[in-house]
């Protein structure tokens, strides 16, 4: 634990997201950004909400004594089954971007409060969710327009999360449409999530660039959610790996690194390589008795860094520089592994 989530007290989020200074800012984590029961207990216990995804997340979250009404089922495209399960678990708030899961809810929890989940463009982002969800804002008047004929209750906006500050600034201005089309269907939105993207090395120009979005476009302040998952998560792991094999590339004219083989891999704990691009580089942790022996070279060297597995593929690091020779036995950390997409 290289992070205490008391370093970003709860104020943080109502005083540099919320344009108005108000303490209207809730602040919510993705459960799937690391389900870890200890992270998710803290966080409870910090007053944190939950983003629950399926319905396992959402029976996980309650198990520890969270109040269902601390709960977004934030999918727009859910089962029926996971519907009606969260219904009777009394979760109240869930996200639409679709016809079709307008009618599902109508005919089954017809009493669930909505927010439509828009796509916000962003082509930077690590993980592109506006290729699977989210309405284009030209299809959310017909989808206000249907909600209102089903008198189902949509109480807000959800947008994709972002990694390109700029994409907030047409993401608010498309959310300040669907509000005022919204009110014009006698809709009460109130509620304005401006989903994720947040993470340590971001935070301060994503949040400003949101903050004065936020306030040029609406007058009055919405209550605005925050999904800051990965921020809380990312740093508040390291994971540490065994060296199991070594591959020393001797007789190879054009001088290759040589290779590492770990005992985790890109279809465990470093899936975030495939899914996102995310680059590793890890230290040694110098033991008092791998320090000693004269036979390790203390000098740079080049490796690749490979997981335990058949596959060509289970490659975490093509090439990293160490500032000593890796042998092994020896174990290597890797910082910031907390925040992953399962």
């Amino acid at each position: 634990m290289d992070k205490c989530l008391a370093e970003y007290p709860s104020i943080l989020w109502s005083v540099t997201l919320d344009p108005y200074h108000s303490n209207k800012t809730d602040k919510i984590s993705a459960v799937k950004c690391n389900p870890d029961p200890k992270l998710l207990r803290l966080l409870a216990d910090m007053d944190v909400n939950f983003d629950c995804a399926s319905l396992a997340e959402i029976e996980q979250v309650l198990e520890m004594g969270v109040d269902p009404s601390r709960i977004i089922f934030a999918h727009p495209c859910k089962a029926r089954s996971a519907l009606l399960i969260a219904a009777q678990r009394d979760v109240r708030l869930t996200t639409f971007d679709n016809s079709d899961e307008l009618d599902k809810i109508h005919e089954i929890s017809p009493e669930l409060e909505l927010l439509l989940r828009i796509y916000a463009q962003d082509h930077t982002a690590k993980v592109a969710l506006g290729e699977k969800f989210g309405a284009p804002v030209e299809i959310a008047r017909t989808l206000l327009k249907k909600a209102r004929r089903l008198e189902l209750k949509v109480v807000g906006k959800v947008g994709s999360g972002a990694s390109n500050p700029n994409a907030f600034v047409t993401a608010v201005q498309h959310a300040k449409c669907v509000f005022d089309y919204g009110k014009s269907l006698e809709f009460d939105m109130q509620i304005l999530d401006v989903g994720g993207g947040f993470e340590d090395n971001n935070f301060e120009p994503m949040a400003h660039v949101l903050r004065k979005a936020i306030s040029r476009e609406f007058t009055s302040p919405p209550k605005l959610i925050a999904e800051p998952g990965r921020f809380y998560a990312s740093g508040f792991y390291t994971m540490v790996c065994q060296v199991v094999a070594r591959r020393i590339q001797k007789g190879i004219t054009t001088k290759l690194p040589d290779m590492l083989y770990l005992n985790d891999g890109l279809y465990g704990s470093f899936s975030m390589k495939w899914s996102e691009g995310k680059t590793f580089v890890p230290t040694l942790i110098e033991l008092p008795e791998i320090s000693a022996p004269a036979t390790r070279d203390w000098k740079r060297h080049r490796y690749s860094i490979w997981g335990p597995t058949c596959d060509s593929m289970d490659c975490i690091s093509k090439e990293v520089v160490m500032n000593q020779e890796i042998m092994i036995g020896d174990w290597l950390k890797f910082q910031d592994m907390g925040g992953k997409r399962y």
